[in-house]
C-alpha cells in the first residue's frame, strides 16, 4: 500500500482509472447475472404455460406474471399485432372468419423487431466489459512505463542505481501492471460468458418465433 501512496500522481491516476473500471465491470457482471437468472426462470415458466394453454387469449390475460421473460414480451407484441390484423379493413376477413395469409408478413416483422429489442437490452453495457478487457492491460502498461521512467529520472538525479533509488519506481510500475491485468481478465471472462448467454437467448427467441408463426398460420390465418 505504501508504494501506491508514494507513487507519482500520474501512476496514481492510472491506478484509480483501473480500479474504477474494475468496479464498474463487477457491478455490471452482478446485474447481468441477476437479469439472466430471472429471465431464464421466467422464460421456462412462460413456455411451459404456452404449450399447455388452449387459447392465446388466456395466455395474454396472464402475461403480467412473466415480466422478466423476454419471450413473453415478444409474445405480447405479436399478440397485439394479431389483434390489429384481425381488426384491419385492409386484411378483411373472408371465409372461415380468418384474416388472409398476407397478414403474416406484418406479424413476422413484429416478431423480429421485438426479438431484436430484447437482444439489444441484453447487450447493453457490455461495451464497458469489452473496453476494459481490451484496454486494461495497456492502461496498466502506461503506468508501468511511467514508473520506470521515474526510476531512470531518479538515477539521473542521484547518479547511482542503488536499490533504494530504483525500487520505488519499479514497485509502482509492477503494481500498475498487476492492477491492469486484474481489471482486464475478469472483464474478458464476464464478456465472453454474457455473449454466449445472449447467443443462446437469441436462438431461443428464434425458435419461439418459428413455433408461434406455425401455430397462428394453422389457427388464425387462411390462404389467399
Amino acid at each position: 500500500m505504501d508504494a501506491i501512496f508514494q507513487a507519482s500522481p500520474v501512476v496514481q491516476l492510472t491506478l484509480l482509472i483501473l480500479v474504477l473500471l474494475s468496479v464498474f465491470c463487477w457491478a455490471i457482471g452482478f446485474t447481468k447475472y441477476q437479469t439472466f437468472k430471472k429471465m431464464n426462470n421466467s422464460d421456462e415458466l412462460f413456455l411451459s404455460k404456452f404449450w399447455k394453454v388452449n387459447s392465446l387469449d388466456t395466455l395474454y390475460e396472464d402475461i403480467d406474471q412473466y415480466n422478466d421473460s423476454s419471450i413473453a414480451r415478444v409474445f405480447k407484441a405479436a399478440y397485439l399485432e394479431m389483434k390489429k390484423i384481425s381488426e384491419s379493413p385492409l386484411l378483411a376477413k373472408t371465409e372461415g372468419d380468418k384474416p388472409i395469409l398476407s397478414g403474416i408478413d406484418n406479424l413476422q416483422r413484429v416478431l423480429n423487431k421485438a426479438s431484436e429489442n430484447e437482444i439489444s437490452k441484453l447487450e447493453s453495457r457490455l461495451t464497458v466489459l469489452a473496453t476494459t478487457g481490451s484496454t486494461g492491460p495497456f492502461i496498466g502498461l502506461f503506468g508501468t512505463v511511467w514508473g520506470i521512467m521515474g526510476s531512470f529520472h531518479k538515477i539521473g538525479q542521484t547518479g547511482t542505481a542503488s536499490l533504494a533509488v530504483v525500487a520505488p519506481g519499479i514497485s509502482e510500475a509492477l503494481i500498475a501492471t498487476a492492477i491492469g491485468l486484474a481489471a482486464a481478465i475478469p472483464a474478458v471472462v464476464l464478456y465472453n460468458n454474457f455473449i454466449s448467454r445472449i447467443r443462446k437467448q437469441e436462438i431461443a427467441l428464434n425458435n419461439f418465433n418459428a413455433d408461434f408463426l406455425n401455430i397462428v398460420k394453422r389457427n388464425f390465418f387462411q390462404g389467399n
